[in-house]
């Protein structure tokens, strides 16, 4: 176990104005909080704050973020609490140990609910100050490598979540080196013979190439002396894991890798960078598409290099990587190798915020996907976020956005704004009209064409790939569904206050809300109209003295409420084309579906305008229209509050077309159907489903769901059906 001053000593190697007598009073307590805790290992508990204080030492962090490290374990696995820690070590300190520590007692049903909610909570702390996102990689990696003394299946739930979450958000930081490890240390543990397999392949193949590697270098480092730049070569090789992920990825075969080792090399200037793979590329022939230029576009991890492959030495293909001391820093050790740590200004995020790509797109991304998605979203979304590579598109302004390898210009339209997402109805790549769903490739120019109004198919949340635009489209389709709801709703409750003789406004029912347990106005009109609350009760919440005749008459003489007593229960109004509809202002407008109103049709037999209708308020769904000679209408013979006045309202130059059902008894024989399906398609309806039942060896009974106009299109195409030869009968089903 590390001592109190190697500690000290290690922090003061880096830093000699470190506060010892912090560090100092940081270890006493740690490891008196932790006391006799083992850890599965069967050593002291206290062990892992201090591994985990090393690992970011040797990342040469600040004071404050080293006694984090210390006191991280505290206040969730001892009897320490937020102010006790605030007390002796200051707010900022605190701060940061409790923002690394789990939720307590969550009352959630299942475990990966609890997982996503702590770390929805890690995030957001990170999102206060990014040095809680340093100490809890640092946590992982030291338990990642003690993993191998937990139970196999935490082994393999640990590894996972590892490989998941907290390896690619290192990556995203830019903490390579830190990913790396990460990832090896998980494939290890979830496959360990494959592992085993490719570390094997690796071996031998570094015993085979060991000279032809060395020589390289030298050719490298020769050519460039000689032109007066001094480079640091250095041959690098492919971790395992990122190995066999390539071979899973491209279905290829060991052998076949041609990119398993590289070379980096580390030179002065940012100039010296560009002239060093001119003169690569003038002594040998580059591979065409594999020049990268991620200094002028760097990574959104703050990642800069210049990549390029060459056929090299031997006419072996040769990967090279070519950055300044300071861009190699960065992308080892991404924001933990950042200026901010060094100078004290380590909680400055706002400087770090404006400096730092990589901590300027967490915030945003934490920012855009906390807005009332639930925890399992959260991490969903987060994951979609983290683990795609990227390509580079521009807006037609020259605007560069970054997105993950598979966006779409639905993807393109949301990161450029929310409302440009949810207005978006097409788009241009490169000059040229695209569907939405076109993938997007590294340099595309991407226009997206707009509409006021529009409202995102929620179709759409399956094909996009990014989190911000899923979580968004997934709140628009939940606002437009809702604003539907609150729109039927209003126009329950205004009649029900018209049939009970009352005045209505916004103000008498804002009154009311605490008497019906919602917080706004339009939650409870939404809740009327998705048929979770009765419209008789919010009458009664705002005037308690009212009684509602209709469920006191329901109560009294059920029977009263069938169909031929329907006007008499319901105050139900039909307007038929073409009649008076003297109480058409009570009665709710009826415009088909697509509107402004969440309407659906009975499913057996629907409607069409010109019957006479009734409208069901169906919870979680809406209004069902039936026709009033519907069978099906019995079924709520005992539920007046659900029936609505409703009333056809459709304009003569729309042509939307209804559903209905019919029933053809035709001799079964060749060019039956063919001449029915003539008949309905020569009269401009649509056949939507087909069903047949077999009546007799000669006659078949054929269900048709056609979409027509309205009821004198549907009894137009009845006749003609009925004037053929081969049909018997023809029935409208009225469900």
């Amino acid at each position: 176990m590390m001592r109190q001053y190697e500690l000290v000593d290690r922090v003061r190697k880096y830093n000699p104005q470190a506060n010892e007598e912090l560090l100092n009073r940081a270890y006493v307590y740690a490891m008196k909080a932790h006391g006799a805790q083992k850890r599965a290992s069967g050593d002291p508990y206290f062990t892992h704050p201090l591994e985990v204080a090393a690992i970011l030492t040797d990342l040469k962090l600040d004071d404050a973020t080293i006694v984090a490290a210390v006191l991280h374990d505290t206040i969730e696995d001892t009897a320490s609490t937020r102010e006790e820690i605030d007390q002796i070590f200051g707010r900022e300190i605190g701060a940061l140990v409790e923002g690394l520590t789990k939720l307590k007692k969550l009352d959630l049903v299942s475990k990966r609910a609890e997982q996503a909610e702590n770390f929805r909570k890690l995030l957001l702390a990170i999102a206060d100050d990014v040095r809680v996102l340093v100490v809890k990689l640092a946590d992982r990696l030291h338990n990642m490598r003690t993993l191998h003394f937990v139970p196999p299946e935490k082994r393999a739930r640990i590894a996972e979540e590892t490989l998941d979450i907290y390896a690619p958000l290192a990556g995203r930081m830019g903490m390579q080196h830190m990913r790396d490890e990460l990832e090896n240390l998980a494939f290890r543990n979830l496959m360990p013979e494959a592992c085993a397999m490719i570390e094997a392949r690796l071996s031998d193949l570094r015993l085979k190439n060991g000279a032809i590697i060395h020589k390289i270098e030298e050719e490298l480092a020769g050519a460039l002396s000689a032109r007066g730049i001094v480079a640091d070569v250095k041959g690098r090789e492919k971790t395992p894991y990122s190995v066999w992920k390539k071979m899973e990825r491209k279905s290829i075969a060991f052998e076949q890798l041609s990119d398993i080792f590289g070379f980096r090399l580390i030179v002065g200037t940012v100039e010296d960078c560009y002239r060093v793979v001119g003169i690569i590329h003038t002594k040998w022939p580059f591979v065409p598409g594999r020049f990268k230029d991620y200094i002028s576009t760097p990574k959104q991890n703050d990642y800069r290099s210049l990549h390029t492959t060459v056929v090299g030495p031997g006419r072996q293909r040769v990967e090279l990587q070519v950055r300044t001391a300071d861009m190699h820093d960065i992308a080892e050790n991404g924001i933990a190798a950042h200026a901010l740590y060094k100078d004290g200004r380590a909680n400055d995020t706002d400087v770090l915020s404006r400096e730092s790509r990589a901590y300027r797109w967490l915030r945003r991304t934490i920012e855009l996907l906390a807005e009332g998605d639930s925890p399992e979203e959260f991490l969903e979304h987060t994951k979609l976020e983290l683990f795609h590579d990227q390509v580079f598109c521009f807006t037609p302004k020259g605007r560069l956005i970054a997105l993950p390898r598979g966006a779409t210009p639905i993807d393109f339209a949301y990161a450029v704004h929310t409302d440009v997402g949810n207005n978006a109805v097409g788009a241009k790549i490169n000059g040229r009209i695209a569907p939405l769903l076109s993938e997007l490739q590294n340099g595309d120019e991407v226009e997206v064409a707009c509409a006021e109004g529009q409202v995102p198919p929620a179709a759409w949340e399956a094909l996009v790939v990014t989190g911000k635009a899923r979580s968004s489209i997934r709140r628009a389709t939940r606002d437009a569904v809702r604003a539907q709801y609150a729109g039927l709703g209003r126009q329950i409750v205004t009649r029900a206050f018209e049939r009970a003789g009352k005045p209505y406004t916004d103000e008498k029912l804002k009154g009311a809300l605490p008497r019906l347990a919602r917080a706004s106005i339009d939650d409870v009109l939404a809740a009327v109209g998705r048929g979770e609350m009765f419209s008789g009760d919010v009458v009664k919440a705002v005037y308690p003295d009212f009684k509602d005749e209709r469920k006191a008459g329901a109560s009294a003489n059920k029977a009263e409420a069938g169909w031929f007593g329907l006007k008499k229960a319901a105050s139900l109004v039909f307007k038929v084309p073409g009649a008076a509809a003297p109480d058409a202002a009570h009665s709710i407008p009826i415009r088909g579906i697509g509107g402004d109103l969440p309407v659906s049709f009975a499913p057996n037999g629907g409607a069409v305008p010109g019957d006479r209708i009734v409208g069901i308020l169906t919870p979680g769904e809406g209004i069902t229209i039936y026709p009033i000679q519907s069978p099906a209408l019995t079924a709520f013979d005992d539920q007046p509050e659900r029936w609505l006045d409703v009333r056809w309202d459709i304009d003569d130059d729309r042509k939307d077309f209804f559903p209905a059902q019919i029933i053809v008894t035709a001799i079964n024989e060749p060019g039956t159907l063919g001449m029915i399906a003539s008949v309905i398609g020569d009269a401009g309806a649509n056949i939507d489903h087909i069903e047949f039942v077999s009546r007799s060896p000669d006659f078949r009974d054929i269900v048709l769901d056609l979409q027509v106009l309205d009821l004198k299109h549907l009894n137009a195409i009845i006749s003609e059906l009925k004037a053929k030869p081969v049909v018997s009968k023809v029935e409208r089903v009225n469900g």
